[in-house]
């Protein structure tokens, strides 16, 4: 076939408050059913009661509706999935008027509206750093967590839903050490659990383990520690890349002077093995306590992480992973912050508008909840550095045909060329003086209208 590309450009909306108050541990899930995002907070200004909020996505804005209330009194940790089956939210938190327990209530959208069903206590143990991933293949929701009230275990439940109710299987223990900043993600591929975690027990290691649902069980294959991540990580986050069927956990490096890293990932069976970990961040990364900082971009292919950088502005980086390798483009600030925080920031997917929704506390606008629409900039191509073969003496349809004039012959088909001059492929198709990536010797000009093809 003929050498062909195409080149979208960047989308980037306004900022839109979605509560007019301090806002913190924010997460956010998308309901593939009725084509929305619910995003969930603790509400600072309303008695730091948990709280979320259905959003709209058109084109490059996102609308909300009204706010409403899931749990009054604080709320802290919050993690948030959606249920495809059932049609519903499994939001997870901890709750501090009430001990700190761990509890789960069921989310249902109606409109621009959000209403909840009874809320269930899945641990009555000091229950930090909730993440909450829906198991597709087996209908079922998984919330990882530490549990202080065992030592900080990192610890997971199976939920299942049934109407707007939600019950839990057994507590299973994933490590046996004390574990912050869990977060986990569902590989469609594998049809695992995968949790990346830090692990106090290993030196703060950042660290995954893929968990199998069962039932209303959960089994844990051995804890794999990150390639070259030979000191303390914080603020793991993790997603999955569904092109190439990899794992991403990403984290900030407290062995580089606080600096983002990220490491692909590959499930096998029940075990986990991890490429070198790669930069991402040239300052200081800071991927906030929150559930949802990476967010797969299926169009473009790329993995986009979320992150409040080095001069605190709301930060995104886009990914592309090959085999076990992570590539990054450069970082596209979203909003700047003057010095003032975009702490809790997160992103998700909406599908259907084929957008991005990032989400923060917007430090320099009084610590208000803000989201902003997002879509990146990029070019694809079926040029490689190692498919051109050379220039058809003719026109011809893909998959009929032809005759090539390869290397060392001369294509007489050209125009407007500069005799001497060596031009390269470019990923659209046509001939430039610079090279495009990939490089690409397309030949050299003899007159205005010959090449020599890779000569």
């Amino acid at each position: 076939s003929s050498v062909s590309g195409t080149s979208n450009s960047q989308v980037l909306g306004t900022e839109t408050v979605f509560e007019s108050a301090n806002t913190k541990d924010i997460a956010a899930a998308y309901d593939t059913t009725n084509d929305k995002v619910l995003i969930v907070f603790r509400d600072i200004g309303n008695y730091q009661y948990g709280t979320a909020i259905v959003g709209t996505v058109s084109g490059s804005s996102i609308s909300f509706g009204s706010a409403n209330v899931f749990e009054s009194s604080a709320t802290t940790y919050i993690s948030v999935a959606f249920d495809s089956t059932a049609g519903k939210f499994l939001i997870a938190y901890r709750d501090e008027g009430d001990s700190n327990k761990g509890k789960a209530v069921v989310a249902t959208i109606s409109g621009t509206s959000v209403s909840y069903g009874s809320i269930t206590e899945f641990n009555s143990g000091n229950s930090p750093y909730t993440s909450t991933a829906y198991d597709s293949s087996n209908g079922k929701m998984v919330i990882s967590y530490a549990d202080y009230g065992n030592s900080g275990y990192g610890t997971a439940k199976v939920g299942t839903i049934s109407g707007t109710s939600v019950s839990f299987g057994t507590a299973v223990v994933f490590e046996s050490a004390t574990s912050p900043y869990v977060n986990s993600v569902y590989d469609s591929n594998a049809q695992k659990i995968f949790i990346g975690y830090r692990d106090n027990g290993n030196s703060n290691y950042p660290t995954g383990i893929v968990g199998t649902v069962s039932g209303t069980s959960i089994s844990f294959g051995s804890a794999t520690a990150v390639t070259g991540a030979s000191n303390s990580a914080i603020y793991t986050s993790v997603g999955f890349d569904s092109t190439n069927n990899k794992v991403l956990i990403a984290y900030r490096y407290e062995g580089d002077s606080s600096k983002g890293y990220a490491s692909v990932g590959t499930i096998s069976g029940t075990s986990v093995s991890f490429g070198t970990h790669v930069k991402f961040s040239g300052d200081e990364a800071v991927i906030t306590e929150g559930v949802n900082s990476i967010s797969f971009d299926p169009t473009s292919g790329g993995i986009l992480i979320a992150y409040e950088d080095t001069d605190r502005d709301a930060t995104v980086i886009r990914g592309v992973i090959s085999g076990t390798s992570i590539s990054f483009d450069t970082p596209v600030v979203l909003d700047t912050g003057g010095g003032s925080s975009h702490e809790y920031i997160g992103i998700v997917y909406d599908p259907d508008q084929d957008r991005h929704v990032v989400f923060y506390k917007d430090g320099a606008e009084s610590n208000y909840g803000t989201a902003i629409v997002y879509s990146p900039a990029y070019s694809s191509s079926n040029l490689t550095s190692e498919n051109f073969i050379g220039f058809s003496d003719g026109a011809y349809a893909n998959t009929q045909s032809a005759a090539i004039n390869t290397t060392n012959t001369i294509d007489r088909n050209q125009s407007g060329l500069t005799a001497g001059q060596t031009y390269f492929v470019q990923t659209d198709g046509t001939l430039g003086l610079t090279a495009a990536d990939p490089s690409v010797t397309a030949g050299t000009a003899i007159s205005a209208t010959e090449l020599i093809v890779k000569g």
